[in-house]
């Protein structure tokens, strides 16, 4: 009797903690949770935003049902509304609009389809007519399945894809069974014309999200983190003075590395921004794809910024008299460099042409011919080991690489001024004589 009480004692005091400290876990873990939705509301303000628009798109939609008339008309219909709604109300315009019109046009051509697949199987007979309609929707299903493995067709008409399947094989389906299939596929196009609508005014007319902005804004802030680090990058390099050290914050100089996975956002971001209309300083027909050619050209650049941040880390360094013989040219390289990306960033951020950027890219150009001309002089002969050389040598063949990569930036940035139609500015020309 005294065993079998002991363990019936342990399991209630077991049971007794858990319930004393349930109270306490439960505070830590609501308290928890409101830290996190706090900081994702301060991070994102139209994240808060964009949750009301979806929940007054919904109330919008569900006058469908509330109001006599239009239940009256839509009839059970209407729930298609609702599931449009939800479906397609994304946090930016071009994504909503990019998903309603795939809904809508797939909706209507896969009603069309599955009414025309109904009909030529109807004219098999009773017999023939569900193995015609089987072979149609294999058929179908089967080439748009492999239409979803095209990059171009899977970047933007996915959704559109999935939703022309589905269409098809409930009209086609449905109609074996009932007869009043088109009435049922000319009700549902309608109700989810209407979702479409309202989702896309709520999108639109109530503090709108244009991805085409953030992509913008995306793009020039890597080329300022890029310009930021090349403008450093000069101080750190030459942070050894005699035998010794000068500490330096590099903390600023860590920023480039979200340009070498920035390549899936921008890519995702023209998708969208390709599907909406013109706004703003955005025309008809921007050139979306240009943002793209500079995003590249900015992860190649990156790359090679890469490698250059390798060298400060490194634990072999070239001899200090070596480092004296290049480290001007470098750092002007590196600083004009710098100021010739961040001038670049302006220029995509306010859409507003400017020459001062050539300005620096020149004498960028020349410091790279005059360290050129050092070390063709063979000014690194008199160096007794590789050791003394490599690491020189090295830094300065990827400066060099740098100038280059800004000077393509520079050509795809002034050609995306010519396609979008950038504002042009008049920069003074400072003279040899003038201050």
């Amino acid at each position: 009797m005294a065993s079998a009480s002991q363990p019936n004692a342990g399991s209630q005091g077991c049971w007794w903690w858990l319930l004393k400290d349930l109270p306490e876990k439960t505070k830590n873990k609501v308290v928890n949770v409101a830290g996190k939705a706090n900081k994702l509301g301060r991070d994102e303000p139209r994240r808060i935003i964009h949750c009301l628009k979806v929940g007054l798109a919904l109330t919008l939609v569900s006058l469908l049902y509330y109001v006599h008339p239009l239940y009256k008309f839509f009839h059970e219909s209407g729930v298609w509304a609702v599931l449009t709604v939800l479906l397609v109300l994304e946090f930016t315009v071009g994504g909503t609009l990019g998903r309603g019109l795939n809904r809508t046009f797939a909706t209507l051509l896969g009603g069309a389809l599955g009414v025309g697949a109904q009909h030529l199987a109807a004219l098999s007979g009773e017999i023939g007519q569900p193995i015609v309609l089987g072979l149609c929707v294999m058929v179908l299903t089967a080439a748009v399945t492999f239409l979803r493995f095209f990059p171009e067709m899977k970047a933007r008409y996915d959704y559109g894809l999935i939703i022309l399947m589905l269409t098809f094989s409930m009209v086609s389906v449905s109609g074996y069974r009932d007869e009043d299939a088109l009435t049922i596929a000319y009700e549902r196009l309608l109700t989810i014309i209407v979702g479409c609508v309202i989702a896309l005014l709520v999108s639109i007319l109530i503090c709108p999200v244009w991805v085409g902005e953030d992509l913008q804004r995306l793009i020039a802030a890597n080329l300022e983190k890029l310009g930021s680090f090349l403008e450093g990058f000069s101080g750190a390099y030459c942070r050894i003075s005699g035998d010794a050290q000068i500490t330096i914050d590099q903390s600023f100089l860590q920023g480039y590395k979200s340009v070498l996975t920035s390549k899936h956002s921008e890519e995702t971001m023209v998708n969208l921004a390709r599907w909406e209309p013109g706004h703003g300083r955005f025309l008809f027909r921007h050139p979306w794809k240009q943002y793209l050619k500079v995003g590249t050209l900015a992860r190649q650049c990156s790359y090679k910024i890469e490698i250059l941040s390798g060298h400060l880390a490194s634990e072999i360094e070239a001899a200090q008299e070596i480092r004296g013989e290049i480290q001007e040219s470098c750092r002007e390289m590196t600083r004009e460099s710098g100021k010739a990306l961040k001038e670049l960033a302006a220029t995509i951020r306010t859409m507003t042409r400017s020459t001062s950027m050539d300005f620096h890219i020149e004498n960028s150009k020349g410091a790279a011919k005059n360290l050129m001309s050092l070390l063709e002089t063979g000014l690194l002969e008199d160096s007794t080991t590789l050791l003394e050389i490599i690491p020189a040598v090295a830094v300065a063949s990827t400066v060099m690489d740098i100038v280059t990569c800004t000077e393509r930036i520079s050509d795809a940035v002034k050609e995306l001024a010519s396609l979008a139609h950038f504002k042009s500015t008049i920069s003074p020309v400072v003279t040899p004589e003038e201050p």
